[in-house]
């Protein structure tokens, strides 16, 4: 019995020599592996046999112990051994090493696993996996990248590089700068004034059809040629008998039936000295041309310079006449000879019509010309028969004007008739001889025709260039206008341009246009300080006056190509002619500072702050500010004015006051947030003298800073020591992509190893503790490093060699028992 029990408990101590080389050699085995715990094998005695219990002391014995003899040994436990392993720096971002007590959490198929080693990298879905290609498991981030820190959330962590993006709405711009309390204050805006543009749907006087209207239609009415009148006093008759000589003159008449009169001849001095009374005449010149309706004959009053008829004739085949006019019966007024002239010189004409009634005029023909008239002067006859009266619904034309130039002058035209003798619609010839002296106090011609209203259609415009009209330039399609202010570019802004009869554009909605593509701002955003002079676009005498707001920097500026039509018929886009000039420049010096801020999507927005001065006295200087963006989307229009506001500066500088200090930019076009509201900090502006090189002075004022900022990708990380992973984006931006979460045990010992440097939950090991690095005893992380195995290569052999001899020591037993059994054996022989 006690060999055999010899032999069994040799045996435990084999089997525990074993466990422990197997335990050795497995932490040796280990020994490169990331994050390993030892293990050591403990163990205890097995069993014992009871010979004696021994006894107590008593009056007659001491007492004597137990006879016990043992059994064997068994293995208690192979506890891991969690002592802190060493941490190596490696090249791999994403490797983390565990410093202190706690686990990475990763996910398998059958739920949570455990793991020190922190040798991570990611898969093609951008998801953080363990070597063995579990998911690390920690909290997400929302929409705004905020952590969602729910332990009961835990989901597989991403860190998705080249695919998130990221970007932010600005929200607030710093401004820093000086403004001069020294310049001038702005009182006088700058003013650009268009060309003029006329009502084309009132017609143009034009020639009637297959005819033209042309300087061939302005004759020189010459005079009457007279040396070969003969004139005989007879002594008849009651004719003149006083004066010696009679003076007589003859003008032909015109065949228009209006009994239009030529130029006077020369004088007839008539040989009446024996006062013979009639006069008789022979051989009258005969007209021809236009001058074949007759002629008339007038004789000058005894002792005056005034001819009054004596005789007509209708019959032009008549060369006879006789004048038979006593002298007291001669002076009859209404019947002198008209004899003005025109002026020796080259003159041109333009016709035009007028409605007496509306005292409407329309634009004149084209320039006719030129006639010239010699020396001593001359009348010229226009024939009206080529031109056709205008028509038009509104309006009914029933004078006909006519202007020609002085003689001194081919560029001063002025009417012919007058309003106390207009010359009727229908009339077919007219004969002019009005002088300079008579010329020069009548109305001058309006070349450029009816004004247009408000309310006129743009497709129905016109304007002049020169002696030339142009129509029909505007047409449906897009209308793209350029302009600037102080020099710098503005947005392109277009507008829809339609023809529609009853809804076409009109101009009234394109100057809204203009008004809202330069930014001109009309109204205060702050009710209690009205603007000084409201910018305004207007419509005076039939040009656009476009009134910029206060200060050298706001001065809108029109290029001769600022607009440009692509018609929607495809025609060839072309420069409109409605242009501007400044007829007034602006005062008060100011700033003009540029900045871009950026949408909820991270588009940028280009956005102009102008400054000038407003106001100053002995306490406080009053600045005030314009914001204008051509990235602006109203629902309404194009206006590019986002703002307005007064900066308060006291007697030091200093700010007092920042009336409305934000400006509201609308995105109602792009998608958008809208509208983007950017508050303006000008907190570190100053009200200071400061002066250039030269002595001038000068004001700045700069962005300093903004808190938005265009879309980035996602292009490198960092883990943090409480596990936090931030994103570095390209756009400069930080922002947290997750959160690592860790887990302890009460008892990390009891934890059940499952293979691949993992560990499930032991049934002693208890529930783990998740939370984030650094928080509740869980240990901290260091990135890019690893913790390497702890595994004591130098305590482990002494260990293998201790176990060697154990199981040596062993063996020897079962053969001294094996010897003792033989012998036992032997004694039956």
């Amino acid at each position: 019995m006690g060999l055999q029990s010899a032999l069994t408990t040799a045996l435990t101590g084999l089997q525990a020599a074993e466990t422990t080389i197997d335990v050795v050699g497995n932490n040796v085995a280990n020994s490169q592996t990331v994050g390993f715990k030892e293990s050591d094998a403990i163990f205890a005695t097995q069993f014992l046999q009871t010979i004696g219990i021994g006894s107590a002391p008593s009056t007659n014995s001491g007492g004597t112990n137990p006879r016990q003899i043992g059994l064997g040994v068994k293995v208690a436990e192979i506890t891991p051994d969690f002592t802190q392993g060493t941490i190596e720096i490696s090249s791999n971002p994403l490797d983390i090493a565990v410093q202190g007590d706690g686990f990475l959490i990763v996910q398998s198929g059958n739920g949570q696993l455990f793991t020190r080693n922190g040798q991570l990298k990611l898969n093609r879905e951008n998801e953080v996996v363990n070597a063995t290609g579990q998911r690390v498991l920690g909290f997400p981030v929302n929409d705004d990248f905020v952590i969602q820190n729910n332990t009961e959330g835990l989901v597989p962590l991403s860190i998705p590089l080249g695919k998130e993006r990221v970007s932010q709405p600005t929200a607030n711009a710093v401004f820093s700068g000086v403004l001069n309390p020294s310049v001038d204050i702005g009182a006088t805006p700058a003013v650009s004034k268009s060309v003029v543009i006329g009502n084309g749907t009132v017609p143009q006087p034009q020639a009637v059809a297959g005819e033209s209207f042309d300087i061939s239609d302005f004759l020189e009415a010459e005079p009457p040629v007279v040396t070969g009148v003969l004139s005989i006093p007879t002594g008849a008759g009651s004719g003149p008998n006083a004066d010696n000589p009679v003076v007589y003159r003859i003008v032909f008449l015109d065949d228009s039936g209006q009994m239009l009169e030529s130029a006077p001849s020369a004088d007839i001095s008539v040989d009446n000295s024996g006062g013979a009374g009639q006069v008789d005449f022979s051989s009258l010149p005969t007209g021809t041309g236009a001058w074949t309706g007759g002629w008339r004959v007038y004789r000058q009053e005894s002792g005056g310079s005034t001819f009054y008829q004596v005789g007509e004739q209708t019959n032009t085949a008549t060369p006879t006449f006789s004048d038979t006019i006593a002298e007291a019966a001669l002076v009859v007024p209404g019947n002198e000879l008209d004899t003005e002239l025109i002026e020796p010189g080259s003159f041109s004409y333009y016709v035009s019509y007028y409605d007496s009634t509306n005292q409407l005029e329309t634009r004149p023909t084209a320039r006719i010309g030129t006639r010239s008239i010699a020396t001593p002067g001359g009348q010229i006859r226009v024939d009206l028969s080529d031109l056709e009266t205008p028509t038009h619904p509104s309006f009914t034309f029933d004078q006909i004007r006519i202007y020609r130039n002085v003689s001194s002058s081919t560029s001063d035209f002025r009417r012919v008739d007058s309003d106390a003798s207009p010359i009727a619609a229908g009339t077919v010839a007219f004969v002019d001889n009005v002088s300079d002296a008579t010329l020069s106090g009548h109305d001058a011609v309006d070349l450029n025709g009816p004004e247009s209203e408000e309310d006129t259609r743009v497709v129905d415009l016109v304007v002049r260039v020169g002696d030339t009209y142009l129509t029909n330039f505007f047409k449906a399609g897009t209308l793209t206008f350029d302009a600037q202010k102080d020099g710098v570019a503005l947005t392109q802004k277009s507008l829809e341009i339609s023809d529609d009869p009853s809804s076409g554009t009109t101009v009234l909605q394109f100057m809204e246009f203009v008004r809202d593509a330069l930014g001109i701002d009309t109204e205060s955003s702050i009710p209690e300080s009205p603007l000084p002079v409201a910018g305004s676009v207007s419509l005076v005498d039939g040009q656009i006056v476009v009134t910029s707001n206060l200060g050298q920097e706001n001065a809108a500026e029109i290029p001769l190509s600022a607009f440009r039509l692509e018609p929607a018929d495809g025609s060839t886009a072309t420069t409109l002619p409605v242009t501007f000039s400044q007829t007034q420049q602006a005062d008060g010096p100011g700033t003009s500072s540029e900045l871009v801020v950026y949408d909820s999507l991270g588009l940028p927005l280009n956005v102009r702050i102008t400054t000038v001065l407003e106001e100053k006295n002995s306490n406080t200087t009053v600045y005030r500010w314009y914001a204008t963006s051509g990235d602006n989307e109203p629902f309404n229009g194009v206006s590019t004015v986002v703002g307005d506001g007064l900066l308060e500066f006291d007697g030091n500088g200093d700010l007092l006051s920042a009336s409305q200090n934000r400006i509201s930019v609308s995105r109602n076009i792009t998608a958008s947030a809208s509208p983007l509201e950017v508050e303006l900090d000008f907190s570190q502006i100053k009200a200071l003298g400061e002066t250039d090189a030269q002595g001038d002075p000068i004001s700045t004022m700069n962005l300093t800073s903004q808190d938005g900022f265009p879309p980035g990708v996602l292009t490198d990380f960092i883990i943090t020591e409480d596990g936090t992973i931030q994103g570095q984006f390209s756009n400069g931006v930080q922002r947290t992509v997750g959160q690592i979460v860790m887990a302890r045990f009460a008892n990390a010992g009891g934890l059940q190893q499952v293979g691949d440097s993992l560990f499930n939950v032991g049934v002693n090991s208890g529930e783990p503790i998740r939370g984030v690095p650094g928080e509740d005893g869980i240990g901290s992380l260091s990135a890019g490093a690893v913790e390497l195995s702890n595994t004591d290569i130098g305590q482990n052999l002494i260990k293998l060699i201790l176990a060697s001899t154990q199981y040596r020591g062993g063996a020897r037993v079962i053969t001294a028992t094996q010897e003792l059994l033989d012998e036992l054996l032997a004694l039956s022989r």
